[in-house]
């Protein structure tokens, strides 16, 4: 199909899934599963390859107006959004600014005599770029401006806009709007662009939960600015289980494949194994494997924390708010990244045939490196989480009696213990070596920031100069809370399912911590005084891990339970007929439909008779 029947069939598939989950609801089966499920990478990704136009309608728009919007609002927005007779999407992101949301241009000028806001695109850059939804799908959008009152800059504001006519779907005047075009993946996202030029809207229209504009103009800020940004961090946390659910795919094609592809004999006497017989392949796959259960197990210990803090902040509560958005921005940005890393590491185990658009590679590679640069770039979430961690080292160094949040409370250790001792290679011992590793990073960039700021750099430039130091002290945060949470769930999990399953969980684990420290062995051997007999012994237990995962690993992703359909992969079908399935693949392209194609008498044939 060409780029416009791929966005007009998948509208026509949205509007049919639409109509089911209304069928739901009238019978009373909906639930928020079979939504995540419609909208997200499971069952929606089989029925919608390269996304849903109406996604971020669910995702975004609507949780923004129940994050952002006053009761009355909520009053008047949601039922019409829940039951899809507006359809909206989320417009921050600009052409010029991204990540950095103090840097957005759009502007919302409070007239007070008319008690409207009007709304400008100063320049190219000011144009919104990229919302999903947003190019042909929505006729309203939460917009993120600038807000100005009585010719005062006050803060970033969203605002409910309408863009396109109810009746027509005619774009409504003073509004420039449009399809961003092809991309690397997400190919039916209906991406958009949208600029303004002296568009009005009536003063309610801004969602003024958490900040308020009064008639004549009076500013009322929040008490927290991070609240203004609520919907992100939803999304960010929902993303930790979308990598799990890349990885599980990405690894179960893999394996699957692995467990029929024959190649190279390891015994030159005997035939040639299954690929996945070579360590070097258990080596790429089954750490991918293991990945992708300790991400769900964090993603839902994350979901649920979300949801705890939440209600706190609905009751007024924000102490824990800092916490949750540092997590967040980490677990995003270092979550993302392994999926995405992970996703292209199976390909490559896969050969050849993994380069293949039938293997499904291609676009599980396009939808997970995505997210690497959306809901915040990787790098700047990083740095986010970094200038809280080193703030709140600061405040353990200089008062010992200070009392952390439970997911920096680690940071003492080196404080009060300023040696590490006893490890012994266990799975405990590399959680409690992660934590006092992460530490010493949060320690050497709060120290080179300090130092900077004695040198005389203000906090913005100490911070920039140190950015190195920033992003590695986030990174083994994230990873050292990935670590602890591994061990805390999954060795619960071990003691509810039977022996022998419990025991597999047990052999994950220990294979991903012990990966997860090889991989960051350098910094270990900086902190803690291994030796090179205890890297030795990482190295064995990580191969002997492999070798007792080997007869299982077929089993363990076959329990990640994803449907062909929504693998949609000639390479990593249930019934592992590989070749017979990449065959038929390949008699499906169009260029098969004909014996000679046109091009030989247009093109090739008077190249090849010019001579004679």
């Amino acid at each position: 199909m060409s780029h416009k029947q791929i966005y007009e069939n998948s509208v026509r598939k949205a509007v049919l899934i639409a109509k089911k989950l209304r069928d739901l609801h009238d019978v009373g089966e909906l639930s928020v599963d079979t939504y995540t499920a419609l909208l997200g990478g499971t069952l929606g990704c089989a029925l919608l390859k390269e996304g849903n136009p109406l996604s971020v309608h669910f995702v975004m728009f609507v949780p923004t107006i129940l994050g952002q919007g006053t009761m009355e609002q909520q009053i008047t927005w949601l039922s019409k959004a829940w039951e899809l007779n507006i359809i909206g999407t989320y417009a921050q992101t600009e052409l010029g600014h991204g990540t950095f949301l103090r840097g957005l241009e759009t502007r919302a000028d409070y007239d007070e005599k008319t008690q409207e806001f009007v709304l400008n695109s100063p320049t190219l850059t000011a144009y919104k770029w990229w919302p999903g939804g947003l190019g042909n799908t929505a006729n309203y959008a939460v917009v993120v401006a600038q807000l100005y009152t009585l010719r005062k800059f006050r803060s970033l504001a969203p605002f409910i806009v309408q863009i396109r006519d109810e009746e027509t779907h005619m774009p409504v005047p003073g509004v420039d709007i449009g399809e961003i075009g092809p991309k690397l993946g997400m190919k039916s996202g209906n991406n958009g662009y949208l600029g303004f030029k002296n568009v009005r809207v009536p003063l309610n229209h801004m969602l003024m939960k958490n900040q308020q504009v009064l008639f004549d103009g009076t500013y009322i800020p929040p008490k927290n600015s991070a609240l203004t940004y609520g919907t992100m961090m939803f999304v960010r946390v929902v993303l930790i289980r979308d990598a799990s659910l890349a990885l599980a795919k990405a690894s179960t094609i893999a394996v699957r494949y692995s467990a029929v592809r024959r190649q190279s004999p390891i015994d030159p006497n005997k035939p040639e194994p299954q690929i996945m017989d070579h360590i070097t392949q258990q080596l790429k796959l089954f750490p991918q494997v293991a990945k992708a259960i300790v991400f769900k197990a964090n993603g839902d210990i994350i979901y649920d924390m979300y949801a705890h803090v939440s209600q706190e902040i609905e009751k007024g509560a924000l102490e824990r708010l800092p916490e949750m958005h540092a997590l967040s921005c980490c677990l995003k940005a270092v979550c993302s990244a392994d999926a995405a890393s992970g996703v292209e590491v199976c390909r490559l185990a896969c050969g050849g045939h993994g380069y293949m658009d039938c293997s499904n590679f291609p676009t599980l590679y396009g939808m997970s490196t995505a997210v690497c640069t959306y809901e915040g770039e990787n790098t700047v979430m990083l740095l986010q989480t970094a200038r809280y961690l080193v703030k709140a080292y600061g405040q353990a160094a200089l008062n010992p009696q200070v009392q952390l949040v439970p997911t920096v409370a680690y940071i003492k250790k080196i404080i009060e213990e300023p040696e590490f001792v006893g490890f012994d290679g266990s799975s405990e011992a590399i959680v409690e070596a992660f934590e006092y590793v992460a530490a010493n990073k949060i320690r050497i960039a709060y120290e080179r920031v300090e130092q900077q700021r004695r040198k005389g750099a203000i906090p913005e430039v100490a911070t920039n100069r140190c950015g190195i130091e920033m992003v590695q002290a986030a990174e083994l945060h994230g990873r050292a809370f990935l670590a602890h949470t591994a061990l805390t769930e999954i060795q619960a999990l071990s003691q509810k399912v039977s022996p022998a399953l419990g025991e597999i969980f047990q052999l994950l684990l220990e294979l991903y911590l012990v990966d997860a420290c090889l991989h960051g062995i350098g910094d270990f051997l900086r902190f803690i005084k291994l030796t090179e007999q205890d890297v030795n012994g990482l190295e064995l237990h990580f191969q002997e891990c492999l070798k007792r995962l080997r007869p299982n690993v077929v089993a363990l992703v076959d329990g990640f339970d994803l449907h062909d359909r929504i693998l949609d992969s000639a390479l990593g079908a249930y019934d592992g007929n590989v070749y017979e399935k990449i065959f038929d693949a390949a008699k499906k392209s169009p260029l098969n439909k004909e014996a000679v194609n046109a091009s030989f008498q247009k093109y090739l044939k008077p190249l090849m008779k010019s001579n004679l």
